[in-house]
């Protein structure tokens, strides 16, 4: 059997995320017009056009920094299962969001996820630190964004958790 190319487990490891962003793209699409336009928002939420562009950043950006954990720990063993298993479960953390806040309309548990999710995140970027500074440091914009995001989706529960 031959051994796969080493630019392979990079890119893999960096397109991943994007697979969970697609699929919410397609729930997201649907329901801007149909149940998010008509939602009370903040002034100063960002325009809905920049969203699609930040997350395939942002997607990238810790895509590549949990391939530079992987190989800095010489792939998937004893020594990755804490660092990459915090990145997975803020991962799969992520991808629940857009069902639960744009699929099932539940602005209060979309924040719970969000909330859960930045945690998740943080620890993540954390056990990164003293494995590869890179990657931790690659996941800083993302905890930006997500704490903006949180504060979002606050003001949009908040503003509209009486709405059905």
């Amino acid at each position: 059997m031959e051994e796969a190319p080493g630019w392979l487990p990079a890119v893999g490891f960096t397109l991943l995320p994007h697979a969970g962003g697609f699929l919410g793209g397609k729930i997201t699409r649907k329901q801007i017009p149909l149940w998010y336009e008509s939602l009370e928002k903040p002034s100063w939420r960002p325009p809905n056009w920049v969203f699609a562009p930040v997350w395939g950043t942002l997607y990238t950006s810790m895509g590549y920094g949990s391939y530079l954990v992987w190989k800095e720990l010489g792939g998937f063993n004893e020594k990755s299962v804490l660092p990459l298993g915090l990145y997975a479960g803020q991962l799969a953390l992520n991808w629940a969001w857009t069902p639960i806040f744009f699929g099932a309309h539940k602005m209060g548990w979309g924040l719970v996820t969000l909330l859960l999710t930045t945690g998740t995140a943080t620890a993540t970027t954390a056990s990164w630190y003293n494995i590869n500074r890179t990657a931790a440091y690659l996941m800083v914009p993302y905890l930006a964004w997500l704490t903006m995001a949180s504060a979002l989706n606050y003001r949009i529960w908040k503003d509209n958790h009486n709405k059905k």
